[in-house]
């Protein structure tokens, strides 16, 4: 058999626009294959020149699936470059709606994107391995999860103003704070996300049940093992708001500990021509291309990563994280346990919502600080986004307009990682021309989807249609012709 390319354009369940290319050798074996951007990316720039306090706001947004760790990352960064420290309140309102959100994308992910190839398995009919498809399995589960979606959208709604572009994180802290009778709403619902969340992961102990599903978990097509980053508290806990980050080895050993206004000299990023999205790396080992091990510098970040830098801090949280680590281990690198750690994610989440509704100072009108020293500088806000560590880097002048800003998103940090694993799923999945089996082009794609890539955040389309450029090669990778689209 000759050598021959084959193009999975578009990919399939994920927020964005990606393809993989798979090389095949001779024998219809695949030797080769990657996860390709093809947005564009250019938020950095067209932000320059506006007023900084519109930031929050713009940035927000960037994504429909992910802008509350924008907005708040956003927020976090103009605290610094306008020289002012938000009240307790105002940093627990906006520790709340983080949680709010983790528990709201990280269901997203799990019921319409991922949960499909758990449920009906990663060779069910692609016509009916879907949400809807879910639904006509368990009508009863799929209506409990859209239930608890409302619950968490309702209370994103209270906190932002709006739930999908929030507008309420300002500098200083939060533009409006809790009535006592939304806080006690927001009490209630959080307190049906905790039981919700028990009930889902026990749902998953059945899944797993199946000795075929916990086999692909478990096994070899999804094992990488990275470099990781995550935020911790001052205990160790995973802080989705705020806290230190940690870059540790594949062997579970730190590399480095740092703050927000350091990022720069522990991550590195970088470039390749066929990816418009950016690549990071950790600075001390350098760029070392798409491979993994210890000597490799690729990170990745997100749920699985924050399984394996940290612990959690709610007591069922911490159950959950107990049984998972006695089940795979720790440090773990197998990426499908991502799934299983966002459900554990939600309850944490849950319990934070619930820990926060409670506080007696929530409701008191100290939400927000006004700035009164001279504004400018640099300011930088990390949050842990649910697909992993978020960073918004900002230059303000006297003014109070941006004049520079760098973005490092989750997916941005997981390119790299998540080509090494489409590869490696790739060379394991596909064998002897077997890649005209649906299922098996699935379980490549399996590999991309445990990551919950967000690429219009990692690569932001300014234009209604890209300028598009086809290169073709020979047999031998040889360029033959380009043709373009302008």
């Amino acid at each position: 058999m000759a050598k021959k390319v084959i193009e999975i354009n578009p990919v399939s369940r994920l927020e964005g626009e990606a393809k993989i290319s798979i090389f095949l050798d001779e024998k219809g074996n695949a030797e080769d294959a990657y996860f390709q951007v093809t947005e564009y990316r250019g938020f950095e720039k067209f932000c320059i020149g506006r007023a900084a306090e519109e930031m929050p706001r713009i940035v927000s947004r960037i994504c429909g699936v992910c802008p509350w760790p924008h907005h708040i990352a956003s927020a976090k960064a103009l605290d610094k470059a306008f020289h002012v420290e938000p009240t307790k309140t105002g940093e627990d309102l906006r520790k709340l709606a983080c949680a709010a959100h983790v528990w709201y994308s990280h269901s997203a992910h799990f019921f319409a994107l991922a949960g499909p190839d758990f449920v009906l398995g990663p060779d069910a009919n692609p016509a009916e391995r879907n949400l809807l498809g879910i639904l006509h399995a368990d009508k009863e589960f799929t209506l409990k999860a859209l239930e608890g979606r409302n619950h968490s959208h309702i209370i994103q709604q209270i906190l932002g103003g709006k739930s999908i572009h929030p507008i309420t994180a300002i500098p200083g802290g939060m533009s409006i704070g809790l009535t006592e009778e939304k806080r006690k709403e927001i009490q209630e619902r959080s307190e049906a996300l905790v039981t919700f969340s028990q009930f889902v992961l026990d749902w998953f102990d059945t899944i797993l049940a199946n000795k075929k599903i916990l086999d692909l978990v478990t096994g070899s097509i999804y094992n990488n093992p990275y470099n990781y980053l995550a935020t911790v508290d001052e205990k160790g806990y995973i802080d989705y708001y705020d806290g230190e980050q940690v870059l540790i080895k594949p062997d579970g050993s730190e590399i480095s500990r740092f703050t927000a206004d350091k990022y720069d000299e522990h991550v590195g990023e970088h470039c390749e021509p066929w990816c418009t999205a950016k690549q990071t790396f950790v600075r001390k080992n350098g760029w070392t291309g798409l491979k993994s091990g210890p000597e490799s510098g690729i990170y990745s970040v997100g749920p699985l990563a924050r399984y394996n830098v940290g612990e959690y801090s709610t007591p069922l949280a911490q159950k959950a994280y107990k049984k998972i680590k006695d089940t795979v281990g720790k440090p773990c690198h197998l990426q499908l346990v991502s799934n299983w750690v966002r459900l554990l994610e939600m309850l944490n989440a849950a319990e934070i919502m619930v820990d926060i509704s409670k506080k007696p100072y929530i409701t008191n009108n100290e939400y927000r600080v006004i700035p009164t020293e001279p504004i400018g500088g640099r300011g930088v806000g990390i949050v842990e986004a649910p697909r992993g560590t978020l960073i918004h880097d900002y230059h303000v002048d006297e003014k109070a307009m941006m004049t520079k800003l760098n973005l490092i998103v989750a997916t941005t940090h997981n390119i790299a990682p998540i080509n090494i694993s489409v590869r490696e799923a790739a060379k394991q999945v596909i064998k002897k021309g077997n890649y005209e089996n649906e299922a098996m082009l699935n379980m490549v794609e399996m590999a991309f989807r445990s990551y919950d890539p967000c690429l219009a955040c990692a690569t932001h389309a300014p234009h209604g249609a890209l300028p598009l450029e086809i290169k073709i090669f020979d047999k031998d990778r040889k360029l033959k012709d380009v043709v373009r689209r302008q």
